[in-house]
C-alpha cells in the first residue's frame, strides 16, 4: 500500500533579482510512490529541490501544478486530514529554548487535543523512548545539538503520525549523535511509522533508506534500494589522481580513455573516476600505462560503485564535491 503517490508534481517560485520577475522552477515534475512501513529517503546536494518537495508533502507549501495522496487524502482539496495524520521535524527544528523538554511535550500533546492526563503519559513515554530523561527537566537551550534533535524528532511523533517526514534529520552533529538518531528512525519504522527523511549524505542514505530517490536540479535522476541503484554500475571503480601540469592531466584522460578495460571515465575536480572489470587486475595494468607515459600519479584507490558513483552516472558530477562545497 502507498501512503505516499506524486504525479508530475511542480513548484515554481517569482524571481526577486532586480526587476526580472520570471518565475524559477524548484521542482520539476516530480512522480513517486512511497509504501507504507519503510523509511524513504530522498538523496542530493544542497539546493536539488528535496526540501521544497517534502514542504509540499507536509501541505507547508502549495504546489504550482501536479498532483498528490497523503496517506490517502488529496495533498490539493485535502490539506487539513493530511495534517491530523503526519509529522513533520523541520531542518531548524520547533523547539522553544526557554521551555524544557518535557515542557515542549506537554505543550505539543495539548495542541494536538490531548487531556492534561494523556499528554504527561505521551511525554513521559517519549522521554523514555528517546532517552531524554537525564536533561528533560533543563531549559532546551543548554542542551546539545544531538539531544535537541532527538527532543525535535519527540515532537514530530507526539501525536503519532502515519508519515512522519524528516528534513536533513542529522545536518551538524556529531558522529555518535548521528548514529543514535539513526537508530531512533529505525526504531520509528519498527514501530509502523512510515520515515520520509532527505539529506546530502551518503552514508546516510545507504544506512537507513530501504528505499531512496536521487534529486538533482528539481527532478528524480534515480530510484530505488541502495544496492539495486549501485548493481546498475557494474565492475570496480577505481579513482585515480593525475599531476596536472602542462596539460599533463588532459593527456592521461586521452590515453585512459582508449584503454579497452576502462568502460567509463570520468573527469572530476581532484580525479578521474574509472569504471573497470576485475580492478585487481587492472589497476597494475593502469598504474604502469601512466609511468610508460611519464605521468605522475598523486593518488589511487580502487572500491566497489557506491551512491556518489550513482550520481556521478546519472549528473556528471559528484554528490560527495557537491555536499563539501
Amino acid at each position: 500500500m502507498n501512503i505516499i503517490e506524486t504525479r508530475d508534481l511542480r513548484k515554481s517560485f517569482k524571481s526577486r533579482q532586480g526587476k526580472d520577475k520570471s518565475e524559477v522552477e524548484a521542482v520539476k515534475g516530480v512522480s513517486m510512490k512511497v509504501e507504507k512501513g519503510e523509511i524513504f529517503g530522498f538523496l542530493g546536494p544542497n539546493g536539488a529541490g528535496k526540501t521544497t518537495t517534502l514542504r509540499m508533502l507536509s501541505t507547508l507549501l502549495p504546489p504550482t501544478s501536479g498532483d498528490a495522496k497523503v496517506v490517502g487524502f488529496d495533498l490539493q482539496r485535502e490539506s487539513g486530514k493530511i495534517r491530523q495524520h503526519i509529522g513533520y521535524v523541520s531542518q531548524a527544528g520547533g523547539t522553544d529554548q526557554h521551555s524544557s523538554a518535557r515542557e515542549n511535550l506537554l505543550l505539543q500533546a495539548q495542541l494536538y487535543g490531548f487531556d492534561r492526563k494523556a499528554a504527561d503519559a505521551r511525554a513521559n513515554e517519549l522521554i523514555q523512548a528517546l532517552q531524554l530523561d537525564t536533561f528533560a527537566d533543563r531549559s532546551a537551550k543548554t542542551y546539545s545539538g544531538g539531544q535537541r534533535r532527538r527532543l525535535d524528532v519527540a515532537l514530530g511523533i507526539v501525536h503519532k503520525p502515519e508519515l512522519l517526514f524528516l528534513d536533513e534529520p542529522t545536518t551538524g552533529l556529531d558522529p555518535q549523535s548521528r548514529a543514535h538518531l539513526w537508530e531512533e528512525v529505525r526504531k520509528l519504522r519498527e514501530n509502523g511509522t512510515t520515515v520520509f527523511l532527505t539529506t546530502h549524505y551518503l552514508d546516510e542514505a545507504d544506512a537507513l533508506a530501504d528505499r531512496l530517490a536521487i534529486m538533482d536540479g528539481g527532478k528524480i535522476v534515480a530510484e530505488g534500494t541502495p544496492n539495486s541503484l549501485k548493481q546498475q554500475i557494474a565492475g570496480d571503480v577505481v579513482t585515480l589522481g593525475v599531476i596536472a601540469q602542462n596539460g599533463e592531466k588532459k593527456r592521461a584522460f586521452s590515453l585512459l580513455q582508449g584503454q579497452s578495460y576502462v568502460r567509463e571515465i570520468h573527469d572530476g575536480e581532484e580525479a578521474f573516476q574509472l569504471y573497470v572489470e576485475r580492478g585487481e587486475e587492472t589497476l597494475p595494468a593502469i598504474l604502469h600505462l601512466m609511468d610508460d607515459a611519464g605521468l605522475k600519479v598523486s593518488k589511487v584507490s580502487l572500491a566497489r560503485p557506491t551512491l556518489d558513483d550513482v550520481f556521478l552516472r546519472q549528473t556528471g558530477r559528484s554528490l560527495r564535491e557537491n555536499s563539501a562545497n
